[in-house]
Formats: structure tokens, sequence, C-alpha cells
């Protein structure tokens, strides 16, 4: 018979962090994998509050807006492009004039630079500002370490499922944003 999950707990090991399930059983019988699946939903909204302050503790330590953030991180991508505002907008989800005033913000702070779009020169492209990846890499240092830790402790098998789940959950959180902006607010 399978146990309901009903605790979870951090059990620190070296180097590592693993994760330890304690089951008390239950009358009603559960399949491992419905656990499995509880035990997930349950941690991925933790992450998510946790990422939130964590997120706002960050920007504050940069003295910008956690939305202005978010968008310093997509910047720093290894696969990003320079962006016009639009593109910025849809990123992150604001409206054209919030994107604006959030490039206006970053731009004053010296993080990103409005250029010339080569291919077309009514356009501008925002790119980071040429001393911005270190500022922000200035900041992560720290918390990226402490993430890179606790990724040691996973096999390259399970960091491929890992990378994989996490590539696929941000495509379901984007079209969702979008489904929920096409339906407009809840009554």
């Amino acid at each position: 018979m399978a146990h309901r999950l009903r605790h979870a707990r951090i059990v620190s090991c070296g180097d590592c962090v693993t994760q330890a399930i304690i089951r008390r059983r239950r009358t009603d019988p559960v399949s491992k994998r419905t656990e499995l699946l509880k035990w997930i939903a349950d941690e991925s909204r933790r992450h998510y509050a946790a990422w939130t302050v964590f997120n706002q503790a960050l920007a504050d330590h940069l003295g910008v807006h956690p939305t202005d953030l978010q968008c310093l991180n997509l910047l720093c991508l290894d696969d990003a492009e320079p962006q016009t505002t639009g593109g910025i907008a849809k990123l992150t989800g604001l409206t054209p004039g919030s994107a604006t005033r959030l490039v206006d913000r970053l731009e004053k702070a010296g993080l990103v630079e409005r250029r010339t779009d080569p291919t077309d020169r009514r356009r501008a492209l925002v790119v980071l500002a040429p001393d911005a990846t270190a500022r922000i890499g200035a900041a992560w240092q720290v918390p990226g370490n402490a993430f890179r830790e606790v990724l040691a402790g996973y096999s390259e098998e399970e960091l491929t499922v890992i990378g994989d789940y996490l590539g696929k959950v941000t495509e379901v959180g984007r079209a969702q944003a979008e489904r929920l902006g096409r339906e407009g607010r809840a009554s």
C-alpha cells in the first residue's frame, strides 16, 4: 500500500543537499506517483514564494525594482539578443508604456543603453551597459555559489531532467500568462 506524503524536509549531507521524505501511514491508498506529484506541486509553490522574496532582496541590493531585475536577467542570458522596448514588453508581460519606463529606469541606473538598430535606424535596441554584467555578477556571486552547491549533488542525468523540466514549465508559465491576459480579470 502506498503512503500519502505528509512531510518533507531538507537534510544536509556534507556538501550536497538531498531531499528526505518522511511518510506516515494513512488508511487511504495513494500511488507513489500521486504522492510525488503532490510533493512537487507543494515544493513548487514554496520555491515560487522563496524566489519572489529572493528576487525582491536582490533587486533592493542592486537598487532596482524587482521587474527591472527580471528584465536584466533576461538580457544577461547567453542567448539574449538586443531588444526593442516592445520586445521587452513582451518578455516581461508589461504594457509598452510600462516597459518604456522600465528601460528609462535601467538606463538612468547605468545598467542598459539604447542603441540605434543597425537594420532600421528608426528603432532603438536595448542592450546591457558595458559594466552591467560585472555589477550584476558581483551581486549574484554568493547566491549563485549557493545554487551551484545544491546542483553539485546531482548527476548529469538528473541535471538533464531538471533542465528539461525548467524549460518546459517556463513555456507553460508563459502560455498561462498569455491566456490569463486574454481572459482578463477574474470576477
